[in-house]
């Protein structure tokens, strides 16, 4: 399909926004789907769900990007509670692993650095820090600021955007060097503009595809439509909450970082679900249709970060927070704190099918968890 055809589709999805844009009707006794639940409301629920995966999950776990993906959502939370069992499971997990990356510090692939994020967390958490703790990801990181004149074509998937951009972010950050910014934004504008030819990032839409393959003329829907991932997507906007969060104004990509952002959850608002949901396929509503929470908790995510820090408008967006929030706990949130509706590990909207009520992972309850804190930092409920 040509950039062009993918335009029109994109066209015909936003001419359905006032549609999907609607807000559910409010069931006898539950709060209207646009409204935002009290704080107190909230946290309980954070709590229940971080508190039924610990639960479950006596061993924390390896320390590769899934279960470093929901590491990050916990110490959102510690940092929201000051719950001492939270800081307790994470701390036992990084030092399981020494605080180390999975392929050592030689290691290119982004997902290997994910890790490295739940590392500065506990860094920063420190009354005085451990240079031991981030001595990992800041040797791998270094390794590839050194070479970054050369080399800056190792993201070649969306997902790496989340994975990797905060650790760059937030070591420039800590050590004063613009030097780890400057080689994060050369790997970030290949991945956007560069891999594959024309880039993931399709400025029609303000989507990201998954990688080259499903570019316009390569992987398409059953309908043939185009496939842009959820996931992927929500991947790329916990990315930019993450680093736009961390760098200062001075750094002159910040301004399209910011408008990179914006112009995604202008695209995910016009196709979020009547029941405040996203699909699996942001292009085509029939392919695999349901609920998916991971996407979902990620878009929360970046449009409640996107609130807080005032890039978009709150009459527009803070009901497109409620109605996935309140999606989530009503649907996807067992009373036992379990859950569901994650799609679990792939790479497009056919993996890990079916997508149920039962189906969970590390990387979905960490989003929700960054969602919630991040929804309560609005100060709205």
């Amino acid at each position: 399909m040509e950039r062009r055809q993918f335009l029109a589709t994109g066209a015909a999805l936003t001419a359905g926004a006032a549609l999907s844009a609607r807000p559910a009707a409010a069931a006898p006794g539950r709060r209207p789907a646009d409204r935002l639940p009290a704080r107190a409301e909230t946290v309980a629920v954070l709590r229940r769900v971080a508190d039924h995966w610990i639960g479950a999950h006596a061993d924390p776990g390896d320390n590769q990007w899934a279960r470093a993906t929901f590491f990050s959502g916990l110490l959102a939370l510690h940092r929201l509670t000051r719950e001492p069992r939270y800081l307790a499971y994470a701390r036992g997990w990084a030092e399981r692993h020494a605080y180390g990356l999975h392929n050592g510090v030689t290691t290119r692939h982004a997902d290997d650095h994910c890790a490295g994020q739940a590392y500065l967390d506990l860094h920063a958490l420190d009354t005085a820090p451990d240079p031991a703790k981030i001595a990992a990801i800041e040797d791998s990181l270094r390794r590839m600021v050194d070479t970054s004149a050369e080399r800056h074509d190792d993201w070649w998937w969306d997902d790496a955007l989340h994975m990797a951009m905060p650790p760059f972010a937030r070591l420039g950050a800590l050590r004063a060097d613009p030097a780890y910014w400057d080689a994060m934004h050369a790997l970030y504008t290949h991945t956007k503009s560069a891999e594959g030819g024309p880039g993931l990032y399709d400025p029609g839409s303000g989507l990201w595809y998954r990688d080259k393959r499903f570019l316009p003329g390569g992987i398409s829907s059953p309908n043939g439509r185009p496939v842009l991932w959820s996931r992927g997507n929500g991947w790329v906007a916990g990315a930019h909450a993450k680093v736009l969060a961390v760098l200062p104004d001075t750094f002159a990509p910040v301004r399209a970082y910011r408008a990179t952002l914006v112009r995604e959850l202008a695209a995910l608002r016009a196709v979020q679900r009547p029941d405040g949901f996203w699909n699996v396929n942001l292009a085509d509503a029939a392919h695999l249709p349901g609920p998916e929470t991971s996407g979902t908790a990620f878009f929360t995510y970046g449009t409640a970060y996107a609130l807080r820090a005032g890039l978009v408008p709150r009459d527009r967006y803070r009901p497109v927070v409620a109605r996935a929030w309140n999606a989530m706990v009503d649907t996807a949130v067992h009373p036992d704190g379990f859950l569901g509706y994650v799609q679990n590990v792939g790479d497009r909207p056919e993996s890990s099918q079916p997508v149920t009520y039962d189906s969970t992972a590390d990387f979905g309850v960490g989003a929700f968890l960054l969602a919630g804190t991040e929804m309560v930092a609005l100060g709205d409920g």
